[in-house]
């Protein structure tokens, strides 16, 4: 799969690091891009904050860990976690299978500096990665 195949929603932001955040009244699902799922191939485990934890603008907050290697993720916003993704815990394979959807891993009510202007945006993102 070229990079030109890999699904870049318009209506989300980007981080560098390759994580996606979408946003509604306040409150940010995150997970990590096709792109970022495809260079881990298969995901076997995702390590995850616990809801009430803070979150820092590009500070580790889990890990992914796939047959190929183990990945940081990085927040791409600041917030406190208000939801994990625990279907992840039993599915991992969701983030490979469907990564903007089912395979979402946090959600975070965002702090006044959220951090969003900083993000890139879905041609910005996709500029990066080709």
């Amino acid at each position: 799969m070229t990079n030109n195949e890999l699904e870049v929603p318009e209506d989300r932001k980007y981080s560098s690091e390759h994580e996606w955040v979408e946003t509604t009244d306040g409150t940010a699902r995150v997970g990590i891009s096709d792109f970022a799922q495809d260079e881990l191939g298969d995901v076997v485990f995702v390590e995850l904050p616990s809801e009430g934890d803070e979150l820092t603008q590009d500070e580790e907050f889990g890990v992914v860990e796939s047959i190929k290697a183990v990945s940081d993720l990085y927040a791409p916003v600041n917030g406190t976690v208000t939801a994990v993704n625990d279907a992840l815990e039993d599915q991992p394979e969701l983030v490979n299978d469907d990564p903007f959807g089912e395979g979402w891993m946090l959600e975070v009510e965002l702090a006044d500096d959220s951090g969003l202007d900083e993000l890139l945006t879905a041609d910005e993102y996709r500029e990066q990665i080709e």
